[in-house]
């Protein structure tokens, strides 16, 4: 484990690296290059890796990934009309924007768990945070804001995969969360049709009181509406997506439930996930020690940084999760052969890595110069 500060900076470098490495020229994030089914961009991970490049001064490479997705977005722009205009009618699961998508910005042309809707939310709550934090416009994506903001208002309130692509059948906590901060950007950076604006504002306020009815128990957060147990991407919901105050009693009765069953170091998704035995996801131990960082705990924040440290290969690589203390050992194997080894890098954990240092103060935007010189 790291033993100075040292250690960590030169990991956060290597991060800088391994994402600017696999950032496609047209702009999109591979979540990772050696894992067969991963070797595609999801709106969900890319927003939260360019968010972290935006952090740490990386401003074109998040940029050029913000432009990718609005590429995406105008190449779908009559499926998105289409699909708005049948609101309220019949349409197939399979009909809906995709999740992943081809480096190119196409179909992957293979079966996935799609109708993921939290993605384009993260998206456009991370091009909002990187034009506040960098003082730039989002004027440049004017079109593919008002397109996005108009599915995801349209459609917030149906049942879909979750962030871990299960559970088809549920409205997802989690999920109410990312499209609640990604349609209050949309408000925010002040670039809707006024039409767009208004129904947009009223989502934010529909889905708050859809939380408060539906997504509360014994005085935290459940995972689904469905679901009263606990998942660890809750925390997302008070930092970084602050749809509830970060310090409120449901924050520290959530975090509390979090922190008792899933989350001694690496932090589990929730007690039943199955996936290569359910191990201690990197990603994860970012974003709850962001939220320790953000709401005074910061030696537990640090503590978690050190662990994500830990779990790099010799080669500076992070992986998505560790399996030694699976929830499930006797389910690793299955997965194995199945996909073969977790993946390994994955992009995404070296994100959180890098956020979860830039929230503890550890480096700042000098980190740059690792990806204009790799």
């Amino acid at each position: 484990m790291a033993n100075d500060t040292g250690d960590l900076l030169a990991l956060a470098r290597r991060s800088v690296e391994v994402i600017a490495e696999f950032q496609d020229v047209g702009g999109a994030y591979v979540a990772s290059p050696t894992f067969s089914v991963y070797q595609f961009s999801w709106f969900r991970d890319g927003a939260f890796i360019a968010d972290a490049m935006s952090r740490v001064g990386a401003a074109d490479s998040a940029e050029r990934f913000f432009g990718w997705c609005a590429k995406v977005l105008a190449a779908r722009r009559h499926q998105i009309n289409d699909l708005v205009a049948r609101k309220g009618g019949p349409i197939h699961r399979d009909e809906f924007l995709p999740t992943r998508y081809t480096l190119a910005g196409g179909d992957t042309g293979e079966h996935w768990w799609d109708f993921q809707t939290d993605g384009y939310g993260t998206w456009m709550w991370a091009l909002w945070q990187h034009t506040l934090r960098h003082g730039t416009s989002a004027e440049p994506y004017r079109d593919a804001v008002e397109l996005c903001t108009r599915y995801v208002s349209a459609f917030w309130n149906l049942p879909c995969f979750d962030w871990w692509e299960e559970f088809p059948d549920c409205v997802h906590t989690s999920t109410l969360s990312s499209l609640h901060a990604g349609l209050s950007a949309a408000v925010a950076m002040g670039v809707l049709e006024p039409q767009t604006a208004a129904t947009a504002g009223q989502g934010c306020i529909d889905i708050e009181r859809r939380l408060l009815a539906n997504s509360i128990v014994d005085g935290r957060l459940r995972k689904a509406e469905s679901r009263p147990d606990i998942d660890a991407s809750l925390i997302a919901c008070f930092t970084p997506f602050a749809t509830f105050e970060p310090t409120s009693p449901l924050a520290r009765n959530t975090y509390a439930r979090i922190l008792t069953d899933l989350a001694p170091d690496g932090v589990h998704r929730y007690l039943d996930d199955t996936y290569f035995g359910g191990g201690r996801w990197v990603v994860l131990a970012g974003l709850v020690g962001w939220h320790e960082a953000a709401t005074g705990h910061a030696e537990r924040a640090m503590g978690r940084l050190r662990w994500m440290h830990a779990q790099a290969t010799p080669d500076g690589l992070l992986p998505e999760q560790v399996h030694m203390h699976a929830l499930h050992p006797e389910r690793v194997d299955e997965w194995i052969n199945k996909w073969g080894p977790v993946a390994t890098p994955l992009l995404w954990s070296h994100a959180m890595y890098l956020t979860l240092g830039e929230a503890l103060g550890l480096w700042d935007v000098t980190l740059a110069a690792s990806e204009e010189s790799s």
